[in-house]
């Protein structure tokens, strides 16, 4: 195992928009198994590929990486190969600064719909960089002639979708669909998964009538108010690019902690 498969590794979980991190040997003094440069990919289940050294001191950057994968913050760890008996990871001599740093994952953002706007709004997705998967169960309307250069295609109806989704932290999902019969059959398990980002395009009566009919089926309205609908920004959009743009702005705006106020400003420059 190389260098190379460090690296494929890291596109690899770029691609597939799994979080992963990268332990970097940066400086070593004295004995020490592996040199500066040295690289390793942690995942969130420890697996890893590549190596900064094995034994007790690799086992304890694992530890670190994991951690930096829930926190999200880089940090530089150093670790002294001298005496055991002092809680050392090793024997060897020497000491290495290890620099650990969460890769985290690529958003991925998943359009149920292939219409019109839903066209638009993965177009405008893919080209802010999130990876795009797109559902339908209109076969015609989901594949890569209807939509190119998309990250995947799922065909499937309303009530199976969830169960071909990598529902997580990193995934958004926007619904632009066309009717209250779909958004029933679909939202069930979209609500019960740990989303950061949940919309579903129509008018408030059109969701006043859905939040009616899933509070009977016994979701509380908390649950109910994790939902942006309708979904986007107040444009008054009307194109399907402007619509799309609306969508966007709300995932982006609620993904960097903005408020999507206007950032106009007249006044003095501020010291």
């Amino acid at each position: 195992m190389d260098e190379k498969d460090v690296f494929r590794a890291l596109l690899e979980a770029r691609e597939k928009g799994l979080p992963v991190a990268l332990a970097t040997v940066i400086r070593t003094q004295g004995s020490m198994p592996r040199h500066a440069g040295s690289k390793m990919v942690v995942y969130p289940d420890g697996r890893i590929v590549g190596t900064v050294g094995g034994g007790a001191m690799e086992a304890r950057v694992i530890q670190a990486a994991q951690h930096a994968l829930i926190s999200g913050e880089a940090s530089v760890a150093e670790y002294r190969l001298n005496d055991l008996a002092d809680g050392d990871p090793g024997v060897c001599g020497g000491t290495a600064e290890i620099f650990i740093e969460p890769v985290l994952a690529r958003p991925t953002l998943v359009v149920i719909g292939c219409g019109h706007t839903g066209k638009a709004l993965a177009e405008l997705a893919k080209w802010l960089d999130f990876r795009v998967l797109v559902s339908d169960d209109r076969a015609e309307l989901c594949s890569p002639t209807a939509i190119p250069n998309m990250d995947g295609y799922i065909v499937a109806a309303p009530a199976d979708l969830a169960g071909q989704l990598p529902l997580g932290p990193f995934t958004y999902v926007a619904a632009v669909t066309r009717g209250i019969a779909i958004d029933l059959a679909m939202f069930p398990p979209l609500l019960a998964a740990d989303l950061p980002y949940l919309g579903v395009i129509g008018s408030r009566r059109r969701w006043a009538l859905t939040v009616k009919e899933l509070e009977a089926r016994g979701f509380s309205r908390d649950q109910l108010a994790r939902v942006h609908a309708p979904i986007g920004l107040e444009l008054n959009a009307e194109t399907p690019q402007e619509i799309a743009l609306s969508i966007m702005a709300e995932i982006i705006m609620l993904r960097r902690g903005g408020t999507g106020a206007p950032m106009k400003w007249i006044g003095a420059a501020e010291e």
